[in-house]
């Protein structure tokens, strides 16, 4: 099954290679004579190599483009189909798989619930994620031949490099060799990464952050995660910390988060957050449609209904989300004035209640913001909604396909 990876991998080892390829994954439909151009290429460097890409099934011809007084051009595309890939999402509460083509369009999903965290531990997490991926396998059919990787997008903090968990605190796990275990039970390549940052990089390929050479991403859940795009690549930082955005301190007075430091900023803005404070409040007498859903069993409470009943006009479930807004604002504008990105994209689950938390983080950054350049930073809500860092998990098999650099490290 690996050979379609490692050919494809082989092909594109130059940079010419990488170039070209990318050149048209990223205009859709371009000619020979346009890559020249753009590439600074010549004309038969480019025809040689796309040439050895249509051979390889990695490029097609297409329709053709308008002339400008000559034959028309036929136009070259990226065949989508010629490869498949599965991306794995592991959440707190469940794990959402995936098979995608080359253009991250999902023809296949499932949904599995995390074990109890009780029974959890290195060997079980490991023995269920096998058995997960070994049985949606088993249920790819004509795609399975075609199959190039899989792409994992792990809650905590990984080291990318070695594809190890190096810590999941709220999963309680600790230097997990996800890469190894899944490349030896499935002889397919894995990349392993942040669920954060593998969000930033779906949204940088195929989201809001298309057009963008340095945005911020927040992946807003039951905790919060960052992934930092800089000069069009993913940034790690030293020690792959960068982007953990969801552990600075905003109030040191604040709550305890799970990381042992009180008052992070996953302790205030997070969907965790949000139903821990609606739930206080419920307890201390505040009358909410949201008893009505729940009735005396504050563990059925999650975001999804506080949501619907803010929509419904519930003065309390406004009232959470407009905290949580300006809490998240708060954070936002630390990002801003420490990186200036260009834009902020905000994703997960919180981010599904952006009618009645996007005014109030605009408007902390704008009251606050040092600059008027920084006071209009783009804010927006991501563009791959709930499937964000599931087409991220893909996107980190695409990019090392399109890539040359891993043939320099």
């Amino acid at each position: 099954m690996a050979t379609h990876m490692t050919g494809s991998f082989h092909l594109m080892k130059s940079l010419n290679r990488a170039l070209i390829l990318n050149t048209i994954r990223s205009n859709g439909a371009i000619s020979r004579s346009d890559i020249a151009k753009k590439t600074k290429l010549t004309p038969p460097t480019v025809t040689n190599i796309v040439s050895e890409l249509i051979k390889a099934q990695l490029v097609l011809e297409s329709r053709s483009g308008i002339s400008n007084g000559g034959r028309r051009p036929i136009l070259l595309t990226i065949d989508s189909d010629s490869r498949y890939i599965i991306g794995v999402d592991v959440g707190v509460r469940k794990v959402r798989l995936a098979l995608t083509n080359l253009n991250a369009d999902i023809s296949m999903r499932k949904i599995e619930s995390m074990p109890s965290q009780e029974h959890l531990d290195e060997k079980s997490f490991i023995d269920f994620l096998q058995e997960i991926i070994g049985n949606f396998l088993g249920e790819v059919t004509d795609e399975k031949s075609k199959l190039i990787g899989i792409g994992v997008a792990m809650h905590g903090i990984v080291d990318h490099d070695t594809g190890i968990s190096v810590h999941a605190p709220t999963l309680k796990l600790e230097n997990v060799p996800v890469k190894q275990v899944l490349e030896d039970a499935f002889h397919l390549p894995v990349r392993v990464e942040n669920d954060a940052k593998a969000l930033a990089l779906g949204e940088k390929w195929f989201g809001a952050g298309k057009e963008s050479d340095h945005f911020v991403c927040l992946n807003v859940g039951e905790g919060i995660g960052g992934g930092i795009i800089l000069n069009d690549e993913l940034f790690h930082g030293n020690d792959s910390l960068a982007g953990e955005i969801g552990h600075t301190v905003i109030d040191s007075d604040g709550p305890e988060c799970s990381c042992g430091n009180k008052g992070c900023f996953q302790t205030l803005a997070s969907g965790y957050a949000l139903k821990e404070r609606t739930k206080e409040q419920i307890k201390q007498g505040v009358e909410t449609s949201l008893t009505d859903k729940i009735g005396t069993d504050m563990d059925l409470l999650d975001g999804q209904q506080i949501f619907e009943s803010a929509l419904e006009g519930d003065p309390l479930a406004k009232r959470v989300l407009h905290e949580t807004g300006e809490y998240l604002g708060v954070g936002i504008l630390n990002i801003i004035h420490f990186l200036n990105p260009s834009m902020i994209i905000i994703g997960g689950g919180v981010s599904k209640a952006d009618l009645f938390i996007m005014k109030p983080v605009i408007d902390s950054i704008q009251v606050r913001a040092l600059s008027e350049r920084a006071k209009k930073t783009k804010i927006v809500v991501s563009e791959l909604g709930e499937e964000g860092s599931l087409i991220g998990a893909c996107t980190l098999v695409l990019s090392e396909l399109f890539s040359y650099q891993h043939e320099h490290k």
